[in-house]
């Protein structure tokens, strides 16, 4: 780890708990982004119409929706690595299920399972390495770049169990997952974890929504919903916008959306060098401000050699917001058990929403119109870091009086 980082300061127990987190959160990357290339397999195994296929992957993303409401709920009855445990076990029997049947609705109930295990997986470890490391902006994205190196394998595991088992192939993969996360919940088993105050009827319900009141934590809110809007738009559309668009063929389109993978990757690395040695503010403000000026180079080009400067330098900007923007609402995460799960529940309704709204922009005004769109979000999302500036120069003005 660099010298003088969030990692040197922790405790040998702490240190721990922050390696296993960055394991657990490789393979939710893993898993998580598995779905597109099994997808097809399993449309053919099964086979499965596009309408369905469709479905599945909407199916998961409910589960993933829902997880962030259970997983601030459960620890505050059974205990965070108790609710931890039950609730990641969700994943195993979904991927089971995957592998055994084809009957439509037991696969929508398996994707929902792995949706559910994921969400819980990531408000889990977010909530976690935030409150060890008293909420670094370097832990954060790194934690948020072992996902992207997930997500980065994941297609590449579908690829060599098929080159080696044949059709058999992508339930090798779903086995490899299976092992990945039987070993996850050992890891979690062993870590010593603080838990949240049992609930009891003393506990006020306002106490416990307080978070509700705080300004920074809906700065946050409005950030990463915005945030998500772009980047599920982006990721979800950018191939069809390239050959939609006639700018390129498939093949050069997977091509850079690759590339945008990596670029992002790139991205919250470099966050985590520089995360605890600038100003929260200032480096949020300074990858946003790259993530629009980028996005509108991309759209204002066909030139393959600016595009995939474009598709670089926007990668690496987003890269760094999801996992710096969390950090604003630090305080609320680590007091109040429901605060994670609620900027997880927001922040996906927007990954949601967004691509819906490209969609039928497209559908009705082209390619173009739809991609356009999400300059909006992009625009509203830098307000909100600039409305995080002031708060932060209000704060500190406050305290110097």
């Amino acid at each position: 780890m660099l010298k003088n980082s969030f990692y040197e300061e922790l405790s040998e127990t702490n240190k721990y708990i922050i390696r296993c987190c960055f394991f657990i959160f490789f393979v939710n990357g893993l898993y998580a982004m598995i779905f597109g290339s099994l997808l097809p397999l399993l449309s053919d195994a099964y086979e499965l119409n596009d309408t369905v296929s469709g479905m599945l992957i909407s199916s998961h993303q409910a589960g993933n929706l829902l997880a962030g409401l259970l997983a601030g709920i459960l620890p505050t009855y059974i205990g965070r690595k108790n609710s931890i445990l039950f609730l990641s076990s969700f994943v195993v029997i979904g991927f089971l299920l995957i592998i055994v049947t084809g009957q439509p609705w037991l696969l929508l109930v398996a994707f929902f399972f792995t949706g559910i295990s994921r969400g819980s997986i990531s408000n889990f470890n977010n909530k976690t390495v935030n409150d060890v490391s008293n909420s670094s902006p370097a832990a954060l994205n790194f934690l948020h770049s072992l996902f992207a190196v997930g997500a980065l394998l994941a297609p590449f595991l579908v690829i060599v169990s098929t080159a080696l088992f044949g059709s058999r192939g992508w339930q090798v993969s779903c086995m490899v997952v299976i092992v990945l996360i039987l070993i996850s919940q050992w890891m979690f088993s062993k870590m010593s974890i603080e838990e949240e105050q049992p609930h009891s009827n003393h506990s006020s319900k306002e106490s416990g929504y307080t978070f509700f009141k705080d300004k920074l934590f809906w700065n946050t809110v409005v950030i990463l919903f915005f945030y998500l809007c772009a980047e599920a738009a982006i990721t979800g559309w950018l191939v069809k916008y390239f050959v939609d668009a006639h700018i390129m063929n498939v093949q050069q389109a997977q091509l850079l959306a690759s590339l945008l993978w990596l670029a992002i990757l790139s991205g919250r690395l470099l966050c985590t060098f520089f995360g605890d040695r600038l100003k929260r503010s200032h480096l949020l403000l300074f990858i946003s401000v790259g993530a629009s000026l980028f996005y509108f180079l991309l759209l204002s080009t066909q030139s393959f050699s600016v595009i995939v400067l474009a598709i670089f330098g926007l990668g690496a900007s987003m890269g760094g917001i999801y996992p710096t923007a969390m950090t604003i609402a630090g305080p609320s995460i680590r007091k109040y058990p429901m605060a994670m799960g609620w900027l997880l529940i927001i922040g996906g309704i927007g990954g949601i929403t967004m691509p819906i709204v490209t969609g039928i922009l497209s559908t009705n005004y082209g390619i173009y119109a739809g991609m356009a769109a999400i300059i909006v979000a992009i625009i509203i999302m830098l307000l909100g870091v600039v409305a995080y500036i002031f708060f932060e120069k209000k704060r500190i003005e406050n305290l110097a009086d």
